[in-house]
């Protein structure tokens, strides 16, 4: 027998939700079949099966919220060489340590009887998130796209029968009097109005999943960091002509590409900000790598994908690479490799509007860069002379224990330089 738990699928990972099963007891599976997907705090994971053979049991039903290291389900796996040896790997990967395993084990799942379901659905993570907000079986659908797919549109198109059909149900069970009995207000002895406690209880959102792991890391970060905000400006006014000159010849690089190059750039005059503290062997380990984490706003909420080695790709690389992780993210498609490594954090919220902000830090990273709105302003020039240039705020937040507000000037300052002044690219931004 073959105990298929869940395993380490992201950087910091504790706990997943089963929000869905491939397969059913006594369906016959092959190696690396997926077999259950799981939602984490980062993002939808389809977890593969260790061996060939039989679901014996499942144990954890849908819906369930567990612990790394729990059993989901049990395999009855083929005797051959080729798929012991690959079971044995695949449990050395996925085996969690034994204090990590809970005490007791959720109940096995009831399988419904009657009702067959396909072995195989291919569709999409997002796809699949779009079903489960409608509240739909994706069982029971079938799919248009290639080798019989499930789109969105699928889904689209379900529900719009389902509720034309609901709808039709609704409105030939409600009677003439009930509906009189609608428009009457219910009162007590005294003629005051009573309202029921479904209109006067407030919407309740569970808090669990990416919301639940945010308020924990942001939490940790606040109450293990001491947080310094230096605010400062920028004059974007050079960047932006430089821009518009590059997509007149058919070349469209994002302001926030070049940003991140010069961020990279800076952290190698100032390695500092590009290090993490180990308190217990009390040394600042300035990292080897620079990997730029891009804090994005999702449905689910903020998840910070990663541009690795930011500093060793062009500025239409990182362009490319950012516009990449952002569909990502919000297709809810990231992987775990997308999310490792970071070795410090932007957060471009200015297109939101936002004009300030006191961010807080990527634990376990030492700091944080925030770019706010752009806007144009009267600003005094050469000679005392007034012009109107394009000045973006932006606040950066830092460990006060690993570096000094002195070292986070001269840091934004030489980050200043290099986007203030486009000259420099050719021999700095390479």
């Amino acid at each position: 027998m073959v105990e298929v738990k869940l395993h380490d699928i992201g950087e910091g990972m504790t706990e997943g939700e089963i929000i869905h099963y491939f397969v059913k007891v006594g369906d016959r599976v092959k190696v690396d079949q997926p077999l259950v997907e799981v939602q984490t705090d980062k993002m939808v994971a389809e977890l593969p099966s260790p061996a060939s053979g039989k679901v014996k049991e499942i144990v954890v039903d849908y819906g369930t919220t567990v612990s790394v290291g729990t059993t989901l389900l049990v395999l009855e796996a083929e005797e051959t060489k080729e798929a012991k040896e690959l079971m044995e790997m695949k449990l050395e990967e996925t085996a969690p340590l034994e204090k990590d395993i809970p005490t007791t084990q959720p109940q096995p799942t009831k399988q419904a009887k009657g009702k067959e379901e396909k072995q195989f659905i291919i569709a999409a993570p997002y796809t699949r998130k779009i079903a489960r907000e409608f509240q739909v079986d994706i069982n029971e659908i079938s799919g248009t796209g290639i080798n019989g797919r499930i789109t969105v549109e699928d889904i689209y198109n379900f529900v719009k029968k389902r509720d034309l059909v609901q709808s039709s149900k609704e409105m030939k069970a409600i009677s003439a009097e009930s509906i009189e009995q609608i428009k009457k207000p219910n009162v007590d002895n005294r003629g005051r109005e009573v309202r029921n406690e479904k209109e006067t209880k407030g919407e309740e959102i569970p808090f669990r999943g990416r919301r639940k792991q945010i308020a924990k890391k942001m939490t940790q970060s606040l109450y293990t960091i001491p947080h310094v905000t230096h605010f400062e400006e920028a004059d974007l006014t050079d960047l932006l002509a430089y821009r518009m000159d590059l997509k007149e010849i058919g070349i469209h690089v994002s302001a926030v590409a070049f940003f991140i190059k010069a961020i990279a750039v800076a952290l190698k005059q100032f390695p500092v900000f590009n290090a993490k503290l180990d308190e217990e062997n009390e040394v600042i380990r300035l990292e080897k790598e620079y990997n730029i984490g891009i804090a994005t706003d999702t449905e689910d909420g903020l998840i910070v994908p990663i541009i690795h080695h930011a500093d060793q790709l062009t500025v239409r690389q990182i362009h490319d690479k950012l516009k990449e992780l952002t569909k990502k993210a919000q297709e809810n498609q990231l992987t775990p490799a997308d999310l490792k490594g970071g070795t410090f954090t932007i957060s471009n919220v200015g297109p939101l509007g936002s004009i300030g902000a006191t961010p807080i830090i990527n634990y376990p990273e030492t700091g944080l860069i925030a770019f706010h709105k752009t806007k144009k302003m009267p600003v005094v020039v050469e000679n005392d002379e007034i012009a109107i240039r394009s000045i973006m705020t932006m606040s950066m937040a830092f460990d006060h224990r690993v570096a000094d507000g002195a070292t986070a000037v001269a840091f934004t300052n030489r980050f200043k330089q290099l986007i203030e002044n486009p000259k420099l690219w050719p021999i700095e931004l390479t």
